[in-house]
C-alpha cells in the first residue's frame, strides 16, 4: 500500500520572519518519495509559505484520510493568538495581530489526525517559537495527538534581526538522501546529533504526541481550541499530568510577589510587553528588580531567587547577548549544585544545556576561553542527556587557544 507525505513550510513574510522554512524544501524533495515516507511507494503533497489557512487544512484533511501511513514534515514558526492564547502555524501573511485570522491552529493537526490507526502516522517537526509562545510552552505540551509518533525540535527565538535556519529538518533531509531512512527514532537521533551545540536550548520532541523528556511539560491549556472546519467530532485527549519544565521563558512560573507576600498583579506580562516592544533594558531591569526582592526575602540560592535569574538569562538571549545569558545559566547551575540538587536533576541539565548554547554564540575568543572553562567543569559532572557535550566543550577550547 502506498503511503502519504505532507511536506508542510510555513513562515510570514517580512519582519515577523524567524525562521526561513521554505528553504529546506529543495532538500526534502530531492529525497526519493519512498524514502521519504518509509513505504514502498508513496505520494508527495508540498506546500511553501501557504497563504491560507483553509488551504493547509485542506491538504491535511487529505491526506489524513489517505491509506497508508502518513509521514508529515512541518517546518515553520508557533505564535499564538491574542483572543485564546493558543498555538499556530504562522503563515505568509501572519503577524502578531493577525495570528488568529491569518495561521493554522495546531489543534486541527490533533483534530485531522486523531481518527488515523494508531502507529499509521508519523510527524517530523523544526520549529521556532516566538517570545510570548516560548513561554506558552513551560506549562503547556505542544499536543499533536495521543496516537501519532512526534519527532523533532521546538527552538527557541532566534537572536534580533536573525532569521534561522531549519537545521533541524535539513539534517533529516541530508540522512535521507543517501537512499535509506532508518527507523525514525534512530533517524531522529542522527539529526539531533548532527545539530550539535545548537541544539542544546532545544526543546526536543520524541516519541508519544505530547511528551517532551526533561523539557515542556504536560497539561491541556483552558478554554476550547479552535475546531477545523466540518471536523468530526469524538472524544477529546485526555488531560496529560500536570508538570512544568525547567527551561524557556518562565515568565508564567510566580504568581506571588518576589517578597512572598500576597498575589499581586504578575510582573512577568510587564515583562513580555517590554521585549515584544523591543525594550530590552527596561524589561532586564523589572527583573532584575524582582530578583533583588527575591534575594531579601528568601535568600541567595532560594528558588525564588534562581527563577529571575533565569529569567534574566532568558532575556539576555532575546536581547542578543550571549555572554550574559551564558554567565547567568552557569550561575544558575552551579547554585543548584551547591543547594544539593542532584546532576541529573532535569533543572539542572537545563541550566548547564543553556549555558552551552549560548556559550557557542559568543564571538570573542577570550571571553569564549574564559566562561568555556567554567562550563567544562560544569559539563564534567554535568553530562546531560546527549552524548559528546563535554567533548564538544573540550574539543573548542583547543580551538580557542592563542596561536604562537
Amino acid at each position: 500500500m502506498p503511503g502519504t507525505v505532507l511536506l508542510l513550510a510555513a513562515s510570514p513574510v517580512g519582519r515577523g520572519r524567524l525562521v526561513d522554512a521554505a528553504s529546506v524544501l529543495p532538500v526534502l524533495a530531492a529525497v526519493d518519495p519512498a524514502v521519504l515516507s518509509g513505504a514502498d511507494t508513496a505520494n508527495v503533497v508540498e506546500l511553501a509559505d501557504p497563504l491560507e489557512p483553509q488551504a493547509v487544512l485542506t491538504r491535511l484533511r487529505a491526506a489524513a484520510t489517505a491509506p497508508g501511513p502518513l509521514t508529515v514534515f512541518v517546518t515553520g514558526q508557533l505564535q499564538l493568538d491574542r483572543k485564546q492564547h493558543l498555538p499556530h502555524l504562522a503563515l505568509a501573511r501572519t503577524t502578531p495581530a493577525t495570528v488568529r485570522y491569518t495561521a493554522f491552529p495546531w489543534a486541527w493537526v490533533r483534530e485531522e489526525l486523531r481518527l488515523r490507526a494508531p502507529g499509521t502516522t508519523t510527524l517530523l517537526l523544526d520549529l521556532h517559537a516566538d517570545a510570548e509562545t516560548w513561554q506558552w510552552l513551560r506549562t503547556h505540551p505542544l499536543d499533536s495527538g495521543r496516537t501519532n509518533a512526534v519527532y523533532g525540535r521546538i527552538a527557541p527565538p532566534p537572536a534580533r534581526r536573525v532569521v534561522a535556519v531549519p537545521s533541524y529538518m535539513k539534517a533529516v533531509a541530508t540522512i535521507l538522501r543517501s537512499g535509506w531512512r532508518p527507523p525514525v527514532e534512530q533517524l531522529h537521533q542522527q539529526a539531533v546529533e548532527r545539530l550539535g551545540a545548537e541544539a542544546y536550548a532545544d526543546v526536543v520532541l520524541s516519541a508519544a504526541g505530547v511528551a517532551v523528556p526533561g523539557s515542556v511539560g504536560a497539561g491541556v491549556p483552558g478554554g476550547s481550541a479552535p475546531r477545523p472546519p466540518s471536523a468530526l467530532k469524538g472524544p477529546r485527549p485526555q488531560t496529560p499530568p500536570e508538570g512544568g519544565p525547567p527551561d524557556g521563558l518562565d515568565f508564567a512560573g510566580l504568581s506571588r510577589d518576589s517578597t512572598g507576600g500576597q498575589e499581586s498583579a504578575d510582573p512577568h506580562s510587564a515583562i513580555t510587553d517590554a521585549v515584544q516592544a523591543g525594550r530590552h533594558a527596561d524589561a532586564d531591569a523589572l527583573a532584575a528588580e524582582h530578583e533583588q526582592a527575591a534575594v531579601r526575602a528568601h535568600g541567595t540560592g532560594s528558588e525564588e531567587a534562581l527563577h529571575w535569574i533565569e529569567v534574566r538569562a532568558d532575556l539576555a538571549m532575546l536581547a542578543g547577548d550571549p555572554v550574559r545569558s551564558c554567565r547567568a545559566w552557569l550561575a544558575v547551575a552551579a547554585a543548584r549544585l551547591a543547594a544539593g540538587q542532584a546532576p541529573g536533576t532535569a533543572a539542572v541539565e537545563a541550566a548547564v544545556d543553556r549555558a552551552h548554547h549560548q556559550w557557542g554564540q559568543i564571538h570573542d575568543p577570550a571571553t569564549a576561553r574564559e566562561l568555556g572553562l567554567t562550563l567544562a567543569e560544569l559539563r564534567s559532572r554535568v553530562p546531560g542527556r546527549r552524548a559528546g557535550a563535554l567533548d564538544h566543550v573540550r574539543k573548542q577550547l583547543l580551538q580557542l587557544q592563542p596561536q604562537g
